[in-house]
């Protein structure tokens, strides 16, 4: 009868629904040489804690774009893997990149304005934009990122005043593409050209399987006429629970995010989990760690890579982050459904988003077994 399938069948089915969840596999956070790591930078923490548990110092005031001390410390991390310089000063910390987003979009825009996201794209900033008050565009991705063709055709049309354009610039969040250097170079002048800011969303910048020379779009930016506030974070790299991120862009615009409520009257809220972090920083550790999560999360994706094409599919093959982006076949699905991830209720809706960070290698290949009798 209908409905009554065999028990193992249906253990097969829940157990593909775990490529829902963006999350990294608790194996990861609990490894032994991540815990003597933190436990060397907590001890660390301890013997300075009050650096780091108040609002500010006599010497350098109230610490509203985040603590001196670990905004240095990050800097010079994030100089050395990008082989570029990075001033302390173009460094804000944050809770999480969705802070980040949130923050910019709240300051470098207006109840009424119009932002415009990639489609597909990272569905929950269609929130984060939506709770200011912002009207929605978006335009599609394609093999080498955003569709800047497309965006130019909008910013042409007098009727929008669209001011904020978000994009997924490197390993994108779902499809894994990278924007090319031509578009980057495109995006910045269009962006001086038609008055807007670009919030760049880097979450998965550092999580690469192989050697690439991609660095955050700030570093594509005009000095002289800032337009690229690119966010970053740890939660794919640590863990989400670790709730610190960062902003890099110019001074100019860092600073009208310190006059944001919470931040005028609370302080920078992650003063006290930066700190925790600063030795596991300068160590190297935090280099070793990314090193490890990437090595890790790149054997999970062939895996995954290897059973959809076993089963018949034809998925990306991306070159770091969390997901791969595949069409559905005969309307089985597992994992997220690509619908919400534009703005067209009709889009997407035969795309899946499968997370590889969740499951391990063998709970891969039993959830993609679900496929194979297509």
């Amino acid at each position: 009868m209908p409905g009554d399938e065999p028990a193992a069948k249906k253990q097969k089915v829940a157990q593909a629904q775990d490529f829902i969840k963006g999350w990294p596999d608790p194996m990861l956070l609990t490894t032994k040489h991540l815990q003597e790591s933190l436990k060397s930078s907590f001890d660390s923490f301890l013997q300075n804690s009050g650096e780091y548990l108040n609002y500010g110092s006599k010497a350098d005031g109230a610490y509203m774009l985040g603590h001196p001390i670990v905004r240095k410390e990050l800097a010079n991390f994030l100089g050395d893997f990008y082989g570029k310089p990075c001033d302390w000063q173009t460094v804000m910390l944050t809770g999480g990149s969705s802070m980040g987003t949130d923050v910019a979009a709240r300051i470098h825009t207006e109840f009424g304005d119009y932002a415009v996201t990639e489609s597909p794209t990272y569905y929950l900033a269609h929130t984060m934009f939506r709770n200011r008050g912002l009207k929605l565009l978006d335009v599609p991705i394609e093999s080498d990122g955003m569709d800047i063709v497309a965006l130019e055709k909008l910013l042409k049309e007098k009727e929008h005043r669209i001011k904020m354009v978000y994009t997924v610039p490197i390993n994108h969040n779902p499809s894994g593409v990278t924007m090319s250097p031509a578009k980057r170079k495109k995006l910045i002048a269009l962006a001086k050209e038609y008055d807007f800011k670009i919030l760049a969303d880097e979450a998965y910048q550092l999580l690469n399987f192989e050697k690439t020379n991609v660095v955050p779009l700030f570093y594509d930016d005009d000095p002289n006429d800032p337009r690229v506030l690119s966010v970053g974070t740890f939660s794919k790299l640590i863990g989400p629970g670790t709730k610190v991120g960062w902003i890099q862009a110019h001074p100019k615009l860092l600073k009208p995010l310190t006059s944001i409520g919470f931040i005028d009257s609370g302080n920078n809220p992650a003063i006290m989990s930066s700190g925790i972090l600063v030795e596991f920083i300068k160590s190297g550790n935090l280099k070793k760690h990314i090193e490890f999560v990437s090595k890790e999360l790149k054997k999970r994706k062939d895996v995954l890579v290897t059973e959809l094409k076993k089963a018949g599919l034809e998925p990306n093959d991306p070159k770091g982050g969390y997901f791969v982006w595949v069409k559905a076949k005969n309307g089985k699905i597992i994992g997220r459904v690509g619908k919400g991830m534009g703005l067209d209720p009709n889009a997407h809706s035969d795309m899946m988003r499968l997370c590889y960070a969740w499951l391990n290698e063998e709970q891969i290949k039993e959830g993609v077994e679900y496929l194979k009798g297509l």
